[in-house]
């Protein structure tokens, strides 16, 4: 029942129409200012602003169901808008292959500019493909950007070498400058990382491909990766994270809980470092300002093996950088125990709003991104499982604002459609906050949240966007979209189970 840790504070350590629209790709506004010297890992026109990419891995495509596709919506001095927009799928026009039903296509996106070109590219994860006669082999695809915005021409298709059954490549993926050559792809399968590094044509070369699993811990499970400079070295690191199960007297299996990986990127590329406390999903920012990126982690789903049941109602571990990786020599993993540089919290901590239930999936989602513009990145922490009044899981987001100490639970507040202007009307399984992003769309200094119900009309799917305010989060010019509002397939898409940035 993960007694290791502290309960609260510090602690060591679609429709015919639009199958059409998905076939010939959907129509953008093209960019006309001038290409930045640098580039957003984000801004895939080159027009200044942030673009958000929102999958729905359900979607049907050309008849089969679960084919999938991604909604790219494009920023501007005015937010992100659905008129500005593009759609992609394995049915476009220029991308390879062919929609087969469960691709989901869009099960993981990630975003940079990999062939430094000046616009950021899009990688899509498409873990449920077929490859052969391989079931569930998994592949990715990679979409260029350009003065335009995304373009299906000349993307590239990457797969599993020797593809497997189940192997699930393109499960999870990331992006960074993991050695000092540039920008690279880190792709998740079952129990490996692939590596890769793009040329300015556009080539392709597998870096490397790692067992995920060190060998003191073959019981780890990855699920999802993240990556930024934790040590702070000038080279950007991998963190996978997963769950790991625990033993009985060494023999029955005890209970599944989170952990994560760390691998420092170098001249070789990532290379496993040490395991740690963790969790399932996360994501990355500096919280404390100090030059070193931070982890946010979430074990929504901590599972009692022996009792065939949940363990609690879901936790989210804060680690912070530092110049031996996430956590420190006294951190996570490391040689001296646990360490200052680690937060653990629940719905039941102190200054947390709300109460811990068995099946909330609190830290389901995590986003980490500056919503008030002092320089101290935020994170918002996803219940999708959470109950309001009578309607079961319909999910609720949680906002903690970042400090010199890490993340403080003074003045965090909840958000979800019950909130105060925010559109909407909680119902059993939406499932809100089932993804959520943090991105300054207008770059106004100040990140909107962007928070999706995957469940929302029955497994149709819906995404919110709420303006950022310096104390509070949603409130007055909230607003919504779907797969319907895009005219792109709504049936059981599951729209937004994904968001990127």
């Amino acid at each position: 029942m993960r007694s290791k840790r502290f309960s609260t504070g510090l602690r060591n350590s679609a429709a015919a129409a639009a199958t059409v629209l998905l076939t010939i790709g959907a129509t953008i506004t093209a960019a006309t200012a001038p290409v930045p010297a640098a580039v957003a890992h984000d801004d895939f026109n080159g027009d200044g602003y942030p673009d958000l990419v929102v999958s729905a891995p359900g979607g049907t495509v050309s008849a089969k169901k679960g084919a999938g596709y991604v909604a790219v919506l494009y920023g501007s001095g005015s937010g992100i808008s659905t008129s500005r927009r593009a759609t992609f799928s394995l049915s476009t026009p220029g991308v390879p292959g062919t929609a087969q039903s469960n691709d989901r296509f869009g099960q993981a996106t990630a975003s940079s500019d990999l062939d430094g070109d000046g616009y950021a590219d899009l990688v899509v994860g498409i873990p449920g493909n077929d490859v052969s006669s391989a079931t569930d082999a998994g592949a990715a695809l990679v979409l260029w950007g350009s003065r335009s915005g995304l373009r299906s021409t000349g993307s590239r298709w990457l797969q599993d070498g020797t593809p497997t059954a189940k192997g699930t490549f393109g499960k999870s993926l990331a992006t960074g400058r993991f050695t000092p050559s540039g920008t690279e792809l880190a792709v998740l399968a079952e129990d490996d990382l692939w590596t890769y590094g793009f040329g300015a044509t556009r080539t392709v070369q597998r870096m490397s491909a790692t067992a995920v699993s060190a060998p003191r811990d073959e019981d780890f499970t990855p699920t999802a990766l993240t990556s930024g400079d934790y040590n702070n070295d000038g080279a950007d690191d991998v963190v996978v994270m997963g769950f790991d199960i625990s033993y009985y007297e060494g023999r029955l299996p005890r209970d599944r809980t989170g952990g994560a990986h760390y691998l420092p990127g170098g001249p070789d590329g990532p290379k496993y470092s040490h395991g740690m406390v963790g969790g399932s999903t996360g994501a990355s920012g500096d919280i404390n300002n100090d030059g070193y990126t931070d982890l946010v982690m979430g074990s929504p789903a901590d599972y009692d093996l022996q009792a065939h049941q949940l363990m609690d109602g879901g936790s989210v571990d804060v680690v912070l950088g530092g110049p031996d990786g996430p956590g420190g020599p006294g951190g996570p993993g490391g040689p001296g125990g646990p360490g200052s540089a680690y937060q653990y919290f629940t719905q039941n901590s102190p200054g947390v709003p709300g109460a811990s239930f068995l099946g909330d999936r609190f830290g389901g989602a995590i986003a980490v991104g500056d919503i008030n513009g002092d320089g101290y990145a935020d994170a918002t922490i996803g219940a999708p499982g959470n109950d309001i009044d009578a309607a079961t899981d319909a999910g609720t987001g949680w906002v903690m604002q970042g400090t010199t100490t890490g993340l403080t639970t003074r003045g965090s507040h909840t958000v979800g459609q019950n909130s105060p202007r925010v559109p909407g009307t909680p119902e059993k399984g939406d499932r809100f906050g089932g993804a959520l992003s943090l991105i300054d769309t207008n770059r106004d200094g100040k990140a909107e949240l962007i928070a999706s119900a995957p469940g929302e009309d029955t497994n149709d799917g819906a995404v919110w966007v709420l303006p950022a305010i310096a104390d509070d989060l949603p409130t007055g010019g909230s607003w919504f979209f779907g797969g319907t509002t895009l005219h792109a397939p709504a049936t059981d898409a599951r729209f937004g189970e994904t968001l990127i940035p």
